[in-house]
């Protein structure tokens, strides 16, 4: 069987790639402005056929998302077939293939693609592709499927969908039947997994009052309705910012980045909020949480990433415990530079805690190193892996005492209720519930496990971001030479002091990241840092922002 040329040349013809647009795939996939990506759709659907080939027909997924950028933005990206994200040295594939400016030179380099990755074009290919809510959805998986059925792939819709539930239906679809089953391959399973390890986790506890979840006007308000169906009885909740067909609203003062990045209620929760409550935003796509509270005076008190790891690992390790395995599993916790160090402080007490360089792919491979591994962003992704020999142990052992049988049966339904594929608003939600509810804890309890040291982050715009390189897991700078020790130097004169600086991945930006003892003291050092790195980048002086001490 050879490639259908012709066919793919009329079909790339109706899909052709904008000038001067240069696309690159990174940890999100590609991701830009929706209206300029219908060539990408195409010739992503193109390689997600042959990345299935590849693979022996097993399913790839593509999900079309921009997650928590504006609504204008849309983007792509490919999952691999246990649910995780594609393979590293296929992003750069993707790339060079998105990047071709004709349809002649795509097809020339589509075929050296399939020679020199040894494709069999013959073997079968499958995949299953969901969106989310934005306007430009709907073009873009009409391009997708024209790539695909250009391939002869198999192609399955799971429709208007979040990120996680279409990562569940990847793994199950090719786990069915095995001994790693993951659960039924439809929304619907997702639904009944996840509600059913959470209903016998709560069994028997006090009913709790209503969990407000600002849905961010995305995709997630129709997963929380549906998830909601099958709590009934266990979590009341109310839903906010649902509003998915009014133009603008996706993102749009709402949303988990809206709220780690301002580190304020959403405007549309003013008059919603009771002091006490507990609240809890997703992003557009649902793959990231952050909740919140206000106390008694209606002050805003926020618990990111940090304070959910802190919270779901000491339960973790508590349970593995009670019910005697705490010789047989090693449960550990990864975090980037970007973790408050309060966190870290109070996690290195208790378990053994990695820091890796930021990006999701880094973090779930250091997890996967241990039996059970913990990881979440400060913004609110993540999620907890188990190894295949810590789920067996956990699902086969036979506990001595009824006092460990009952652990044992809730460490089994943390399990079930923790999406491992990637990080998931809606199951890291459950999993937070439950253990607040077997804790006992409102959000003034959970909060005052550590007081977060204060923070900032600080974006500085260089000429030319490659010339700052890192090591350590980011945390110091290796070049320019020199400017290390400098910083260092400042950091030393500040109580509780620490700073780092690091090149961003996508624009000509350098990240410096700042805390102390006192919010003026942070404040003070992130701009001295700031004005450190600017005058080391060769930043033009007239332009110098006057905060850069």
């Amino acid at each position: 069987m050879s490639l259908p040329i012709d066919d793919i040349r009329r079909l790339s013809d109706l899909h052709p790639k904008p000038q001067g647009i240069n696309y690159q795939y990174g940890t999100a996939g590609f991701r830009t402005l929706g209206k300029v990506l219908d060539s990408v759709l195409f010739r992503v659907g193109v390689l997600a056929a042959l990345r299935s080939k590849k693979l022996d027909g097993r399913t790839i997924g593509v999900m079309v998302t921009a997650s928590h950028n504006p609504e204008p933005d849309n983007g792509v990206k490919l999952v691999d077939p246990r649910g995780e994200m594609l393979e590293s040295s296929w992003e750069s594939h993707a790339t060079v293939l998105a990047n071709k400016p004709t349809t002649d030179e795509f097809i020339s380099t589509l075929q050296d693609f399939i020679k020199t990755t040894n494709i069999d074009i013959s073997k079968p290919a499958r995949v299953v592709y969901a969106r989310d809510t934005r306007p430009s959805g709907p073009a873009l998986v009409a391009a997708l499927e024209d790539g695909l059925k250009v391939i002869g792939a198999e192609g399955r819709s799971a429709g208007v969908t979040t990120t996680p539930i279409l990562h569940y239906l990847v793994r199950t679809i090719n786990t069915k039947g095995t001994k790693e089953s993951y659960g039924v391959d439809t929304e619907e399973g997702y639904y009944t997994k996840l509600s059913s390890a959470f209903n016998k986790l709560v069994v028997g506890r006090p009913p709790r009052p209503p969990l407000v979840i600002d849905c961010a006007n995305g995709v997630g308000a129709l997963a929380a309705l549906n998830l909601s169906r099958y709590l009934v009885n266990s979590l009341p909740v109310e839903l906010e910012n649902t509003a998915i067909d009014t133009p603008g609203a996706l993102n749009n003062s709402c949303g988990a980045d809206f709220v780690k990045v301002n580190q304020k209620l959403p405007p549309s929760l003013t008059n919603v909020l009771q002091p006490s409550q507990r609240a809890c935003s997703l992003d557009g796509d649902a793959d990231r949480l952050i909740y919140f509270y206000l106390d008694e005076r209606r002050q805003f008190h926020m618990l990111d990433g940090d304070k959910i790891t802190t919270l779901v690992a000491s339960f973790i390790v508590e349970l593995v415990k009670a019910v005697g395995l705490d010789g047989r599993l090693k449960v550990g916790v990864v975090q980037t530079a970007y973790a408050n160090g309060n966190s870290t402080k109070y996690l290195s007490e208790r378990l053994p805690v990695k820091c890796v360089p930021t990006g999701v792919k880094h973090l779930h491979h250091a997890a996967e190193q241990y039996d059970i591994g913990v990881y979440f962003e400060a913004n609110g992704h993540g999620t907890v892996v188990f190894s295949q020999p810590a789920q067996d142990l956990i699902f086969s052992y036979q506990p001595p005492t009824p006092t460990q049988s009952t652990a044992l049966e809730h460490l089994q339904n943390v399990l079930s209720v923790i999406n491992q594929t990637v990080g998931d608003a809606l199951s890291d939600m459950l999993l937070v519930e439950a253990v607040l509810a077997h804790k006992s804890y409102g959000g003034t309890e959970w909060d005052s496990l550590y007081t977060d040291l204060p923070s900032r982050l600080v974006k500085v715009v260089v000429p030319d971001r490659n010339i700052f390189k890192t090591e350590d897991a980011e945390r110091r700078l290796v070049s320019p030479g020199g400017l290390q020790a400098k910083i260092d130097e400042l950091v030393n004169k500040y109580t509780g002091g620490r700073s780092f600086v690091r090149p961003s991945g996508t624009e000509d930006v350098v990240r410096v990241y700042a805390e102390a003892a006192s919010r003026s003291q942070t404040d003070e050092l992130a701009f001295r840092v700031a004005g450190l790195v600017y005058d080391e980048a060769g930043g033009d002086q007239s332009q110098r922002p006057k905060e850069f001490l």
